[in-house]
């Protein structure tokens, strides 16, 4: 089958939400390509591996590759993504000065050919992400599994954002934790919290095909009886009149949300009320010229800023509810 290519050239800071518009415009998959120096001293702490070739894109500048089939009007689709990438600049995201391309390529080229680069990776002391088509055998006892297959959907614990997350989980989460993960994606951090011991996890995602893929990922790590994925407006499912029973008992202890700033910027008075007191909420994805105007917002809700993490350009805060 053939495919039309829509590759973007622009900057890290903006790929969460062009890759966001690539799938509501109607993309068959995406593929992000983001600089890569095998120069550069990496981390190999936790045993890592690092297999990414290097290649010609500068720092700070990443390449977004959308997907769409044969017969849609291509051009029509790139004019509705560049209006909507110069809108970012109205909210204070910065795509750079972005170039557009497009092109036909079969459909193996580009589906398949990215996983030779996923390989399992050790994000903290207890949690290794292993691809479903890899072999790997644990190390220790101690080492838990997340079983994993993204599809289209965001969150391989590649991205800062993601591993960042994971790690902070590992010193939040208790025995018996209920918790909501925002923004699910792929699963990933809902998987992650059940393997360092939650009881159960509510994981919600607005997009339809995050929300299938988290389901698939929940299932290949046979945890259908304690993750419950839910299509949901952020957290518009808690709200009276959503008819839809929960797995979770509010409030919770702790609840997880790894998107963009301006979206954590949307509902922190909603998490503050799902939250027990003494509650924490674990918020990341939040690119670093963000990182006062979130912080501002969540002690004006009332939160207590207990850690603040940081990998490559990317934070998380710890906040816990007063």
């Amino acid at each position: 089958m053939k495919w039309n290519e829509l590759t973007i050239h622009t900057t890290e800071e903006a790929v969460e939400m062009i890759t966001n518009f690539l799938h509501e415009a109607g993309a068959g998959g995406v593929t992000i390509e983001e600089h890569v120096d095998n120069s550069k001293p990496r981390d190999t702490s936790l045993g890592q591996w690092f297999e990414i070739p290097p290649n010609d894109i500068p720092e700070g500048e990443a390449k977004i590759l959308g997907y769409f089939p044969e017969g849609i009007a291509l051009d029509e689709v790139a004019e509705q993504i560049k209006q909507r990438v110069e809108e970012l600049r109205e909210y204070d995201i910065d795509p750079g000065q972005p170039v557009y391309s497009v092109r036909e390529v079969d459909e193996d080229d580009w589906a398949n050919n990215w996983k030779q680069y996923f390989k399992p990776l050790k994000v903290s002391d207890r949690l290794t992400i292993k691809p479903t088509w890899e072999d790997y055998t644990p190390q220790s006892d101690q080492e838990q599994i997340i079983e994993l297959d993204p599809g289209m959907a965001f969150g391989t614990g590649t991205h800062p954002t993601t591993s960042l997350c994971l790690r902070t989980l590992e010193g939040v989460i208790q025995p018996g934790d209920e918790v909501i993960d925002v923004g699910t994606g792929s699963g990933i951090l809902a998987i992650g919290a059940c393997r360092l011991g939650a009881s159960r996890v509510l994981a919600l995602d607005l997009d339809p095909v995050a929300v299938s893929s988290a389901a698939e990922n929940t299932r290949l790590n046979g945890l259908e009886d304690r993750i419950q994925v839910v299509e949901s407006d952020l957290l518009s499912v808690l709200k009276q009149g959503v008819n839809t029973p929960l797995s979770v008992k509010l409030p919770v202890r702790v609840v997880v949300a790894n998107i963009l700033a301006e979206i954590i910027l949307l509902f922190i008075e909603d998490v503050y009320e799902a939250l027990e007191s003494g509650g924490i909420y674990i918020a990341s994805g939040i690119y670093k010229n963000k990182e006062q105007a979130v912080q501002d917002a969540l002690l004006a809700a009332g939160f207590e800023i207990t850690q603040t993490a940081r990998e490559e350009d990317w934070v998380a805060f710890v906040a816990r509810k007063r």
